[in-house]
């Protein structure tokens, strides 16, 4: 079996582990194999070496994802800690951080060097790379605003690097649209190349990060067991008389529903919370049957921001 001749690693190689214990909303089943690599080199070897039939999937924190019950195929890399958390100065306005690097932590760097631009991010939750694929964003401003070139690792074990949508020229090019990128499923983000906006004042800006945090605070529940916004809101930011998400669900009389152990937030409705013996299957049920209240009462059909990941449990 492939599980028995895995590549020698530098890292962590962990069979059967349980993955619920790293996900924000603390559900999910276990990974075939779990890969904690030490650094880019560890990940590209193991990954040069792993016969091509056998799965990889990636996280982080698992601000933004919804691990099934039946737990995940293959090998899931997780790149939090250590090496990939960190986050350095690259060049004037500018900072490169590694892919675990927490939102939160660009953040306070950033106003650490005086570097206007990037407080946005303390807004966001979970950790850098994962803002990849979806655009993350908040306040007026997404990646793509900030994003100067993503590194990454193909399956093969390639080294990668691309240019974001405000480059002039380069490497090969990330399109950006609202909660979107074209950036490619079978290629590991390992880093962002972020740029600011210019010379800020560091005091200034750590305010900023404060009063985002306050608004946070004050407008989800970012002290139950939850992820990130459930559903994208139906219209780009920018777009005239613009629906929101919260309110579409709330119209639809789902504030406050039900299903098992989940629950859509009362605090905010474009939130799911796990109140603490919810099932994957419990989270991902109710946010369907939102969707389906929402399409019968208002007509849009919303589309998930959540990533849904894994295997369903098979029935006992």
């Amino acid at each position: 079996m492939w599980r028995d001749n895995l590549p020698p690693v530098r890292g962590k190689l962990l069979r059967d582990q349980a993955l619920a214990p790293y996900t924000w909303f603390r559900v999910g089943g276990p990974a075939d194999v779990l890969f904690l690599p030490k650094d880019e080199d560890d990940l590209a070897d193991f990954l040069k070496a792993l016969p091509e039939e056998v799965p990889v999937h990636f996280m982080g924190v698992a601000s933004n994802s919804i691990i099934r019950d039946g737990g995940i195929e293959g090998v899931t890399i997780r790149l939090m800690g250590g090496y990939w958390g960190k986050v350095e100065p690259a060049g004037p306005h500018s900072l490169f951080a590694r892919a675990g690097a927490l939102d939160l932590a660009v953040a306070k760097t950033a106003a650490k060097e005086g570097i206007a631009g990037l407080s946005f991010f303390s807004g966001i939750p979970g950790s850098v790379g994962g803002a990849v694929r979806t655009n993350a964003g908040c306040y007026g401003r997404e990646l793509k605003d900030v994003a100067n070139q993503i590194e990454g690792i193909t399956r093969s074990g390639e080294k990668v690097r691309f240019e974001a949508e405000i480059a002039q020229y380069g490497d090969p090019k990330i399109d950006f649209s609202y909660r979107h990128s074209n950036f490619p499923d079978d290629i590991i983000v390992t880093g962002i190349l972020l740029t600011g906006s210019g010379d800020g004042d560091p005091a200034a800006l750590d305010q900023e990060i404060a009063e985002h945090q306050l608004r946070r605070a004050e407008t989800q529940p970012i002290r139950e067991k939850t992820g990130g916004s459930t559903f994208a809101n139906p219209d780009p930011p920018g777009t005239p008389n613009q629906r929101s998400s919260w309110k579409l669900v709330d119209a639809a009389g789902c504030r406050g529903l039900k299903v098992g152990g989940a629950q859509v937030s009362e605090k905010h409705c474009n939130f799911l919370i796990n109140t603490g013996e919810a099932s994957a299957a419990d989270i991902e049920a109710l946010g369907e049957l939102v969707r389906a209240r929402v399409l019968d009462v208002t007509g849009v059909d919303l589309r998930w921001e959540i990533r849904r990941i894994g295997r369903l449990k098979a029935p006992e």
